[in-house]
């Protein structure tokens, strides 16, 4: 049976060959990526694309459609209602 400090050291060796070993499949990794660049004469661009395509992630402020005329609040009509109009017809706040 190992005891603690044994364990600890052992653990100690296995840290520095996981991380010797992720180094290196590493810069293999990083070889095989530049040769397939040099070979098809890749840019930056067509590896990584800019985030144009990505529009999911662009949050686009929505104009409000209502406002509290007491107290100048605004909603956009969408999520939950705020307190203020709710139960209420929705008409006599529309902002116009």
């Amino acid at each position: 049976m190992s005891t603690y400090k044994e364990l600890l050291k052992q653990r100690e060796v296995l840290e520095q060959q996981i991380k010797d070993a992720r180094q290196r499949e590493i810069a293999q990794a990083v070889a095989q990526v530049r040769g397939l660049v040099a070979e098809f004469g890749l840019t930056a661009q067509d590896v990584f694309p800019s985030g144009k395509t990505r529009t999911s992630s662009v949050h686009v402020k929505v104009a409000a459609k209502y406002r509290n005329p007491t107290t100048g609040d605004t909603w956009t009509g969408r999520g939950k209602p705020p307190k203020w109009i709710q139960g209420q017809d929705r008409a006599k706040f529309v902002i116009g």
